[in-house]
């Protein structure tokens, strides 16, 4: 049976990060933080959680500053900033070593967290996410993708055609008139301004744990990008998964699981 426990972590400069602890009975046989992607939350995870939580593993999810039920205009959203908020959690929760799986974003963060911080890391599940960059046109593109919601949505079933997820859809905040974005559009733009004019090839080399990167058979990695990955560290397992689009965690689950499974025996 899984007891989960849902808190609030603050952090030095002020934010809050809700965060859920997903423990099963006894002693965990592995530990996972799982990152969720930019403008997405934490119940984008809870299938997996699921899955992961019945194996006998320890599975915390957390709303990364901006998003979800955390802080939602903290003072920084620098990458250092995202890298440090996972490091606290490890820390506070007793995580160490944890296994990172982070899709997008949440991937990218757990990159750098490995890279910066190897002793906190058993292993590292990357899911359409990688180092590759510069990217100019990023925030330009993430403030068009914002800017093609509704201001509001009627209701869940509408948000949900819209959105291509029921997970996506639990991400918005009910008014009396109606379902409403939980994020601040500045905050998210600002989340990805280091990403438009840096690369981070030299953190990828610079990883040393057992590493897994996740493709979806339609994702918006680079073409080039894993290829690239493989030249840096040839010792990363690489899966592509059919049927699956960039939120591979909610494409293709059940494969997503299994991959994960395979990996970590």
């Amino acid at each position: 049976m899984t007891r989960t426990r849902s808190a609030t972590l603050t952090t030095p400069d002020g934010t809050h990060l809700a965060h859920r602890d997903h423990q099963a009975a006894g002693e965990p046989t592995a530990t996972f933080l799982l990152l969720h992607g930019l403008a997405g939350h934490q119940g984008e995870w809870d299938t997996l959680a699921a899955r992961l939580s019945a194996d006998g593993h320890r599975v915390v999810t957390y709303d990364a500053r901006g998003h979800g039920a955390s802080t939602r205009t903290p003072p920084t959203t620098t990458r250092a900033a995202h890298v440090q908020d996972a490091v606290a959690l490890i820390e506070e929760l007793g995580l160490a070593p944890v296994t990172l799986l982070g899709q997008s974003l949440g991937g990218h963060t757990a990159l750098l967290l490995a890279a910066a911080r190897p002793r906190l890391v058993q292993s590292l599940i990357l899911v359409e996410a990688g180092p590759a960059g510069p990217n100019p046109d990023l925030p330009a593109q993430i403030a068009t993708w914002l800017d093609s919601w509704p201001a509001r949505f009627k209701s869940l079933d509408e948000a949900e055609a819209f959105l291509g997820h029921e997970a996506w859809a639990r991400s918005l905040e009910e008014r009396e008139d109606g379902w409403y974005p939980r994020w601040d559009r500045t905050t998210i733009i600002d989340t990805v301004a280091e990403l438009a004019t840096t690369a981070y090839w030299t953190e990828w080399s610079r990883i040393t744990c057992p590493t897994l990167l996740v493709q979806g058979e339609h994702g918006t990695m680079r073409p080039d990008e894993p290829a690239t990955m493989l030249t840096h560290r040839p010792d990363t397992k690489v899966v592509r998964i059919p049927h699956a689009a960039h939120d591979v965690h909610l494409d293709q689950p059940d494969r997503l699981y299994e991959a994960i499974r395979a990996f970590s025996k």
